[in-house]
């Protein structure tokens, strides 16, 4: 059986590509998904890769994770980073390693992106690498679960 990494992404990714180029780059999320695809293929890893722009939806794909012995969680809260405290207490319920990663570093942007509430449950968090943070985030499953 394959260990499965869950790939979380919140709202407004699913705009990547053409969503503010300049922060976020030209990579649509189609685009990370193959990438984050062939990496995990690369490491013996399984993705179970999605998005939503519901807040809740994230909340049951963490208890969903867990309920399924994901062996991490990689998370993009865009937005929710900063705002929900849902993520947060979902992100500490649960027994998979939670990673969090940006695409840009939300702490050189405005002072509101500062803080980060699923970043206090989670054991890493990648910022500011672009599409490539994602990649990073498989790459540190690696070596918290082997």
């Amino acid at each position: 059986m394959t260990d499965t990494v869950f790939i979380l992404n919140g709202p407004n990714l699913n705009l990547l590509g053409t969503r503010e180029p300049e922060i976020y780059g030209s990579d649509t999320l189609a685009d990370i998904e193959a990438r984050c695809a062939d990496r995990a293929a690369e490491l013996g890893l399984a993705i179970d890769f999605r998005q939503s722009n519901h807040e809740g939806v994230l909340v049951d794909w963490l208890h969903e994770a867990h309920a399924m012995g994901a062996v991490a969680v990689i998370v993009n809260p865009a937005a929710y980073t900063h705002t929900s405290i849902a993520l947060l207490d979902a992100a500490k319920a649960i027994d998979p390693p939670v990673i969090e990663v940006h695409l840009s570093d939300p702490e050189s942007r405005e002072a509101f992106r500062h803080e980060s509430f699923i970043g206090m449950a989670a054991m890493r968090t990648i910022k500011g690498h672009g599409a490539q943070g994602y990649l990073m985030a498989l790459d540190a499953v690696t070596q918290i679960n082997r």
